[in-house]
């Protein structure tokens, strides 16, 4: 599989406070605060009838080149990911060589979880289910990631949940927007998987919240973690299901009734957090529950 290009501008922002990185998200015909430099001449105020679009363009790489050798001298900044200094650091953390060495998921996948598969002929013709999900009663009927949960893009998820490099949240969510499309179709919110108030007063912020924000739905926090668990990465897959049971209720002023509901995360493993939202969301009366994840850990092949 090749890798992908980084991210391109794609997807709506959500209202709310702009973050450095909303800029990249806004959608056709919303003006960004640079977007007068790129708007036709017929368009723009008299006395800016100066910068037409070539010489803007021209002038503004002008000062991103300066601006990138300013910052790559002075500060000496090292890709997020990768450690390897920053050619371009006002483009952002993570530098271009490991954007385009995120590989995605690509087809046959499951129709349900979105594992990929060797062969279409695991697929359930009826159903387009893997024979997993065939067998399982998940109530999330659809969930999709960008890629599988190592290489590049495991180091990009690591620098945004455990470095705190927020900017990186957008340029995921435009990925995940660009992969998930399926997933966002039809779709009238998205509700971010929610930490514990403890965690999220140690960490700062939550992750799954920082890359809902910038997909193109409104975002909703819809749920509330209600008990403080264990981290699922200290855990054996069997029991992650039981350390997420009942960990998770609609908040009291959430509005899901009839809505098709997508939960965002950063990354799932064996499921069970996913496995874990849903009851809650049916409960309040979601008419259907999918998911999107930035990365996810594929299971053995079958």
């Amino acid at each position: 599989m090749k890798g992908i290009a980084p991210p391109s501008a794609s997807g709506r922002e959500t209202p709310g406070a702009l973050s450095p990185d909303s800029r990249l998200l806004t959608p056709p015909g919303a003006r960004s605060p640079d977007s007068r430099l790129l708007t036709p001449p017929d368009a723009l105020s008299p006395d800016s009838c100066l910068l037409t679009p070539p010489v803007a363009s021209a002038f503004g790489r002008t000062i991103r080149t300066i601006a990138d050798s300013l910052l790559s001298v002075v500060l000496a900044p090292a890709c997020a990911a990768c450690s390897r200094p920053l050619t371009e650091p006002t483009l952002g953390p993570v530098c271009a060589a490991c954007w385009a060495a995120v590989v995605p998921i690509t087809p046959p996948v499951c129709d349900a979880c979105g594992d990929p598969l060797q062969s279409w002929r695991l697929i359930s013709l009826d159903s387009g289910r893997c024979p997993r999900c065939r067998r399982g009663g998940s109530r999330v009927a659809r969930a999709r990631a960008i890629g599988t949960y190592d290489g590049a893009l495991r180091l990009v998820v690591h620098a945004l949940k455990y470095d705190g490099r927020r900017s990186v949240a957008g340029p995921l969510a435009a990925l995940l927007h660009r992969h998930g499309r399926g997933v966002l179709e039809g779709a009238d919110l998205v509700v971010p998987v929610p930490l514990h108030r403890s965690r999220r007063r140690a960490r700062g912020f939550n992750q799954a919240a920082e890359i809902a924000r910038h997909l193109p739905l409104p975002m909703s926090l819809a749920l509330q973690r209600v008990r403080a668990t264990a981290s699922q990465t200290d855990l054996p897959a069997a029991k992650r299901h039981a350390n997420v049971r009942g960990a998770f209720a609609l908040a009291r002023r959430a509005r899901v009734h009839g809505a098709v509901v997508v939960l965002v995360d950063d990354v799932s493993t064996t499921g069970a957090t996913l496995d874990a939202c849903p009851r809650a969301l049916v409960e309040g009366g979601a008419r259907e529950v999918r998911a999107l994840t930035a990365a996810r850990v594929v299971s053995r092949p079958r």
